[in-house]
């Protein structure tokens, strides 16, 4: 089996409280887009499951979100019959972007597919919630409004008519330390939508794109600021940091800009870039 596992952009974050378990509680839209790893899964009459991967960084054992998603199904499913895993690695690792965790729900969904389904949609995302707060998004397989840790997710059927520019500056930025640093007194409410107005009037930009983990991530990473300033003098309608970061995308409403706008940049070596396309409807699995 062959999966295309795609990345996520944040459309706006809001981080409303931490609870006692420690997790916090949030506020989001969320969209895949078209920039995926590449995950190769063959089924085998041994009880191992295996992992390997294509990018040194990430890990080729039990801590992969990916080979705890295998286990987590075959152990479910009370099946003995092991799993070898081939995830090539397009998606930039700890970028914000969620990779590990569409890895992990791409994997459910394979197994899923491959045991002819014997799991739910909901089922599976039930079981993706004990991987990570992002990995039942990904099942979701469209736009979605998250709230609770993310898990709480409605279907966001307004157009989305962006093309999306991708800057990722090649170092990591860690979500626990971030999430640990932020002051909640600091965070922006002035453009906190909500569900209903979302459904009513659609994402407006220049309302609705911010993101509270900036407050914590753009004054110890300057370059972050920046390149929101060098996609908004290149023509984008917004810039904003995903996730926790450091990519940091421009939304464009004309697709020759976002194509000029690449061109300009290609000259940093320091940036990888990404012109890509909201995904509106996945292709199901």
């Amino acid at each position: 089996m062959k999966i295309l596992s795609p990345a996520k952009i944040n459309l706006f974050l809001h981080i409303c409280g931490k609870r006692a378990d420690g997790y916090h509680e949030l506020f989001s839209l969320m969209c895949c887009i078209t920039l995926f790893d590449e995950l190769s899964l063959q089924i085998d009459t041994g009880k191992t499951i295996e992992i390997h991967c294509s990018h040194p960084d990430v890990p080729a054992d039990d801590t992969n979100l990916a080979h705890r998603a295998a286990c987590l199904f075959q152990s479910k499913l009370d099946s003995a019959q092991g799993v070898n895993i081939h995830l090539e690695k397009n998606i930039p690792v700890a970028a914000g972007l969620g990779g590990g965790s569409s890895n992990a729900a791409s994997v459910l969904m394979a197994l899923n597919a491959y045991y002819d389904r014997p799991f739910s949609k909901e089922q599976l995302m039930e079981l993706g919630l004990t991987l990570g707060a992002d990995v039942p998004f990904f099942i979701f397989q469209k736009p979605a409004i998250a709230s609770g840790i993310g898990e709480k997710l409605e279907a966001f059927e307004a157009a989305l008519p962006y093309q999306i520019l991708l800057l990722y500056h090649g170092f990591n930025v860690s979500t626990a330390e971030t999430y640990q640093n932020l002051k909640f007194g600091l965070t922006n409410d002035q453009k906190k939508p909500t569900s209903n107005s979302l459904k009513r009037f659609g994402f407006n930009p220049a309302h609705h794109l911010t993101n509270d983990l900036e407050r914590v991530t753009v004054p110890k990473y300057p370059e972050i600021g920046l390149a929101k300033e060098k996609l908004m003098d290149l023509g984008a309608i917004g810039a904003l940091m995903s996730g926790s970061g450091p990519t940091v995308f421009g939304l464009f409403d004309n697709a020759e800009t976002a194509k000029s706008a690449r061109q300009s940049l290609t000259a940093d070596k320091d940036l990888q870039l990404f012109l890509v396309d909201p995904i509106l409807e996945a292709d199901p699995i």
